[in-house]
Order: C-alpha cells, then structure tokens, then sequence
C-alpha cells in the first residue's frame, strides 16, 4: 500500500507527545512490511522540510496556528488518487475533513477529542473555535473507519453520533525491551512522579495542591515533574504559593533514559488529567514496576486496572488524592502488589502487536 499520514506534529517536533508516537510507532512498521509512507505535519523552526524518519517520508508544512487551513492544498498537491490508497488521518487537535477532499479512503485514528475540556484549556475563542470543528465529524467522517485507543475514546465518538460498527479499539503499544524494571530496585523514599506536557488539563496543579494537604497533615513527600509545556510557569508559581519549592523538582525536558530511571525508582506515578485517550505513561510506568494513581476519568479508567495495577480517585478530589498518594506511601505490601500485577498488564502491550491490528484493518478498507 501507498499510505498518506496526516498528523499536526511529527514525532520531532518539540510538543510531541504520546499521539505522535502512537502514530510513529505504527508507521514505521507499515514501512518495515513493504508499505509506501509518507506523513504530513506542521513545519518547526529548525527541522527541514522533508525528511526520512525510520523509513516515513516526512514533509513539513504551514504554521502551527494554520495548519488545518492550509493542509488541504498542499495535500492536495501530491495528487493523491495517483499517488497513494489510503489517507490516515490522525484526528487528536482539530480535525482535517480528509474524507472531504481525499479521492481515496480516510482511516481515522482517534487518541481522544477535546470535547468542553478545551474551555479549561484554551481561550474561550479558540475553545469555541475547536469545538465549532469538532462538532461536524459525526456528519464528515460518517463513511470513514475509525481507529480509536481505548473504550473510553469510542464512547466519546458513539456519543457524538459515529456509528459503533465502525469504529476498533486497539490500544497503544509500550518499547517493552526499553521499559523494564531496575535489576536491584532502589526506590527514592517518598517520592512520587509525573510525566507528560505540562498542560492546564493535565492537572499537575491537582496533584501540587494534594502534596500540599499531605504537608499539612505532616506528611512531608517529594515530586519530580518531567516535562514541559505552556502551563510550567504557572505550576512553578503554583509551587511557591504552597511552600512546595523544597519539595517539588521541575525537570523540564529530559532524555528517555533519564525519564526510565525515575520510572523505576518512583513510589509511584501520579496523572490527574481530565481526560485522555488512553494513557501511555501508565503502562511504561507500570512496566517499570511502578503503581500508578490516576484520575477516575477518560482513557485513564482504561490503562488503570484499579486496585490492581494503581488506584483511580474521582477526578478533581484533592482530599482522595491526597489520601491514595499516602496510602501508597505507608503501605509497602500493598506497592509491592500493584507493582507486580502492574507488570503482568503493561507485558500484554507492545507496538508489534498493535501495529499487526493496524495495519490488518488498513488493509480491509476500500
């Protein structure tokens, strides 16, 4: 097959994040089983415009505020009916109407939509602006096949009026060589973790203001942040406000290696986002041997097995976070059991086998 990715972000531009592996992951198998990729993504300052990544041809274009705008003609450009057999469309900002323009069939994968958490997020504008576009995919990919991460995220699109027949669930994948547990475990004393961009819906600022309760209560624990995003300087001035500046590391950006060495050493990984559509960093966490507590929310519900591989608080509830980070602090038996059972889960999950499902259903669309 001749396939055509289109994608907001490649997986180097500076705010990739789990959609964009995602997608990679899968692209550059379909390239090792003899497919023809090429994928499209927002140009940065700094990367060329055309580029071979693994295999896919990237080609970048526009600006990362246009970028919907001006996509359709350069795709267009290609001459994609002589060119390519199938358009995929990953639909994790603002959606393309590929199915629209494209002369061949659109696969849509869906990380997650936005919904009204994009009014926590983003000016009211901009946040009418996504959801205005959003709300025309039930009618514009009604003919199109779905791909979606996890049950929440096809919930989401059963709601919104996609017809359930098409869409498949196939999760995300995890480097299963890569994350591993320490051979001689040394956990960092009671220190919890978070990693991903540093994003309002992300709620990092729940999770500073739960490790504040604790302080009060003489529960005196330790985070470290990897990552970075448009929300850092308001978390670290967060920080401060609540006396957290001893206790609260922010790492910023840090390599894979870095990011596995906490993922084995933390007591735990925290993520008290609003909504995802999955949660890759739950599973490399708890490959690494590591529990994870997380909000009782979209895609998170999915990746946490609660009680079993972490433990799920209803979203927004500091007092219940707070109490399950401490849980988890004091109980060591029970750290040792999430770990354990958490490794069983993240084992299922791989990228070979997730692209192998992929890469099957591009092959049934005509």
């Amino acid at each position: 097959m001749r396939l055509l990715a289109l994608n907001w972000r490649d997986l180097r531009n500076p705010e990739a994040g789990g959609a964009e592996i995602h997608l990679h992951e899968i692209l550059k198998r379909a390239v090792r089983e003899g497919h023809e990729v090429t994928q499209i993504s927002q140009a940065v300052q700094g990367l060329p415009s055309e580029e071979i990544m693994d295999g896919v041809r990237i080609l970048r274009h526009g600006k990362r505020n246009t970028f919907n705008i001006t996509l359709k003609k350069f795709a267009v450009s290609l001459d994609i009916a002589s060119n390519y057999d199938l358009v995929i469309e990953d639909l994790c900002k603002i959606p393309f109407y590929s199915p629209r323009w494209s002369p061949v069939p659109v696969l849509t994968i869906v990380p997650h939509l936005f919904g009204t958490t994009v009014y926590r997020e983003v000016a009211f504008p901009l946040a009418l602006y996504v959801n205005f576009m959003e709300s025309f995919i039930p009618k514009i990919y009604r003919r199109s096949s779905f791909i979606a991460i996890s049950d929440s995220t096809k919930n989401d699109l059963v709601r919104r009026g996609i017809d359930a027949e098409r869409i498949s669930v196939i999760p995300c994948g995890i480097d299963t060589d890569f994350y591993t547990p320490a051979e001689q475990p040394a956990p960092e004393q009671g220190s919890f973790l978070y990693v991903g961009r540093l994003k309002k819906y992300k709620g990092v600022q729940l999770i500073l203001a739960a490790l504040a309760l604790l302080r009060e209560q003489g529960r005196d624990y330790i985070l470290t942040v990897l990552g970075s995003g448009d929300y850092e300087s308001e978390l670290k001035k967060l920080s401060t406000r609540l006396n957290l500046d001893d206790r609260v590391t922010f790492e910023g950006f840090v390599s894979q290696e870095y990011k596995l060495n906490w993922l084995r050493k933390a007591w735990a990984a925290v993520f008290a986002s609003e909504k995802e559509g999955w949660g890759l960093t739950v599973i490399e966490a708890n490959a690494c041997g590591t529990p994870v507590i997380a909000s009782d929310s979209d895609g998170l519900r999915d990746s946490v097995r609660d009680g079993e591989t972490g433990l799920l608080v209803p979203h927004g509830d500091i007092e219940k976070l707070a109490a399950a980070m401490d849980k988890l602090a004091v109980d060591r038996i029970l750290r040792e059991k999430l770990s354990e059972q958490g490794m069983e889960w993240a084992a299922e999950f791989n990228w070979d086998t997730t692209a192998s499902k992929v890469i099957k259903i591009m092959r049934q669309i005509k």
